[in-house]
């Protein structure tokens, strides 16, 4: 991409290298991708708000902005890495116009490409990729959100008529905060227990008509209106009720499981759990485009705030009659620089988890370890990413003051419409759990007879083979450990060996406490359940030390494969930057567990300060990194 006017040569190779493998296409699409009407006017009431996003919509589907990655028949196979450069960019403007597209495309699409046969994908995937044919996900119900295996929905069989009979049995079996159920959708994909033969088969899928074509809610179906919410007001959120609803038996997505003619239920896949857990992996994609559109969204806002600290001065000071630039301030400094940091290791992350995605759902081949791989990390960086945006929107808004308040500059709209992305695909603490227990899976065949030594080398295994071998990063990583363990006293704390040392024993140190202690309440009480409930706590923190592991394995590499060496080295300061801040945040448990000297851990303060004061003259180009063009922000308090 040739250099802008206001994009410096620093900030360009920044933006390159945090691009990674997919430069290409995003520099490419930064180009290409339509702004004109990027942001919508934020005193829009709903109404008005709901109809200009689908027009904006279809003038990005028009553009190739919208549909990408989705196939639109049974021959196509649609082009994961395409959805999710796509899903990114739109992240660069109206949220509720990226949700909108994630419910049309992602969920409703990607259902009917991912759990249908080559009818479903014939019959609707071309109306619906041209927006003709609007949908919804309906799968949350008022009783039932996280745990997806309880809905109360029921799907029937009547082999008389060879029709399905849809039900909700209960006002928790409601369907809500469904996305284009409150006006415009027609269809929705419903998941529901499938009953044959008084016979229950677990969660399906089936896609039933609610609306005609006037919009009127068909027989059997009530659809509400969820009205305004604390943000994405652009999307109609709705609920659904079924009252016996009939569609024909060949309306049941059932790539994995369906009726055949004779009535009968059969499956490719004989266990039932693996049956669910299979369906539901197929929609992994909308975790990783979360957490794409998360980073992005936070991106924006540091840019805005940072941007903003860069023309904003306060207070005269002695040779700085017109007042000291915000940015040089050593606490504003403290506030920004380490969002900054943080988000460029998010990107580096990101990256790989796109790149792990594209392996599992492209065409070149995968296998079940890389799938289960593929759902852990995506559990896990969603989770991170979308955690993040919300700390740092709010952190932004502060750091500009009354102006962040103001509407005009976009940060109060972009905190609002990022909340709920802590909520959907996944509650982030389930996510977190998920990933612990993931780690813990591996200990299943290996609790019985081990003694403490025993668990420990399962956690050695667990952490520095089975996890780290899964990708060439975790090689890095354990390469700069070996090297930290043979003069730890020695290192920096800005020397990789020695980040990379406390990062790992973070992870192991934790895996492997939280393996033994329940390991022993279990033989205490034989409760399971009751074991990993009380150790809650100790759970999430497993998970954030490995995701924290995971994150830094990618910066490294990313650094690696940097070709400017002024950006290289300027980037390894900020993934410092990165590790300190992750440090500094456990500082007390380093202490408690004898991982942390006193000395070093007061140092780590006075590190980061020293950082931020080196990383201060870089602050545009690095902004610049980002890759988020000043002119697509917004926000009038940068004008001029």
């Amino acid at each position: 991409m040739l250099l802008t006017a206001d994009t410096t040569t620093l900030g360009e190779a920044l933006r390159t290298a945090l691009d990674g493998p997919f430069a290409e296409p995003r520099a490419r699409g930064r180009v290409e991708f339509p702004a004109e009407h990027l942001l919508r006017d934020p005193e829009q009431p709903v109404a008005e708000a709901r109809e200009w996003v689908l027009t904006r919509l279809r003038e990005l589907s028009d553009a190739g902005f919208g549909a990408a990655g989705v196939p639109v028949s049974a021959a196509d196979h649609g082009s994961p890495e395409d959805a999710v450069m796509a899903f990114e960019l739109l992240a660069h403007g109206d949220l509720s116009v990226l949700i909108k597209s994630g419910v049309q495309f992602g969920l409703f699409g990607g259902a009917i490409a991912n759990l249908g046969t080559a009818w479903h994908h014939d019959t609707f995937l071309p109306a619906l990729t041209r927006l003709e044919l609007l949908g919804c996900f309906a799968m949350t119900e008022l009783g039932h959100g996280s745990d997806v295996a309880s809905l109360e929905t029921t799907i029937v069989y009547d082999p008389a008529t060879d029709e399905f009979e849809v039900h909700s049995p209960s006002p928790a079996a409601t369907k809500a905060y469904i996305g284009n159920a409150g006006r415009h959708g027609s269809m929705a994909v419903v998941f529901g227990q499938l009953v044959v033969d008084h016979v229950r088969h677990g969660v399906h899928a089936v896609l039933v008509p609610i609306r005609d074509e006037a919009g009127r809610d068909l027989p059997g179906v009530t659809t509400g209106d969820q009205g305004h919410k604390g943000g994405l007001v652009g999307v109609d959120n709705g609920t659904i009720v079924f009252d016996h609803v009939r569609v024909p038996r060949r309306m049941l997505l059932d790539r994995y499981g369906g009726v055949d003619e004779q009535g009968r239920y059969a499956s490719v896949i004989e266990s039932p759990s693996r049956r669910f857990f299979t369906m539901l992996g197929t929609l992994v994609r909308g975790r990783v485009c979360i957490s794409a559109g998360a980073g992005i969204a936070a991106r924006r806002g540091i840019s805005i705030a940072t941007r903003y600290a860069l023309k904003r001065r306060q207070f005269p000071a002695p040779g700085r009659r017109d007042g000291v630039l915000l940015l040089d301030y050593l606490t504003h400094q403290r506030r920004l620089l380490p969002l900054l940091a943080r988000a460029y290791a998010l990107g580096f992350a990101q990256n790989d988890l796109n790149r792990l995605l594209v392996k599992v759902q492209g065409t070149a081949g995968s296998t079940d370890r890389d799938q289960r791989e593929l759902e852990t990390f995506a559990a896990g960086l969603k989770a991170v990413s979308t955690g993040f945006a919300n700390t740092a929107l709010q952190s932004c808004r502060e750091a500009c003051g009354g102006a962040g308040f103001m509407s005009e500059n976009r940060l109060t709209a972009l905190r609002s419409d990022v909340d709920i992305f802590a909520t959907f695909e996944g509650d982030n603490t389930v996510l977190l759990q998920l990933v612990t227990k993931a780690l813990l899976t591996d200990y299943r065949q290996l609790w019985g007879e081990l003694d403490r030594a025993g668990v420990v080398q399962a956690t050695a295994r667990v952490v520095g083979e089975t996890v780290a071998e899964r990708t060439a990063a975790g090689v890095v990583l354990e390469r700069l450990v070996r090297a930290a363990r043979r003069q730890p006293d020695g290192l920096t704390m800005v020397d990789r060996r020695w980040q990379a040392l406390m990062f790992t024993e973070r992870e192991r140190h934790s895996l492997e406490s939280l393996a033994r202690r329940m390991r022993v309440a279990a033989r205490t009480d034989g409760d399971q359940f009751e074991a990993f409930n009380r150790l809650g706590e100790h759970v999430l923190f497993v998970a954030r030390a490995h995701l924290e592991r995971r994150i830094l394995e990618s910066f490294v590499t990313g650094i690696d494969a940097c070709a400017d060496p002024e950006a290289r080295d300027l980037l390894g300061k900020v993934c410092s930057l990165y590790a300190l801040t992750s440090l500094n945040a456990d500082r007390a448990w380093f202490l408690e567990h004898g991982k942390m000297s006193t000395a070093r851990s007061k140092a780590i303060d006075e590190q980061l300060e020293q950082l931020c004061r080196e990383l201060r003259p870089h602050a545009l180009p690095l902004v610049e990194g980002l890759g988020i063009p000043e002119e697509w922000l917004g926000a009038a308090m940068l004008d001029g």
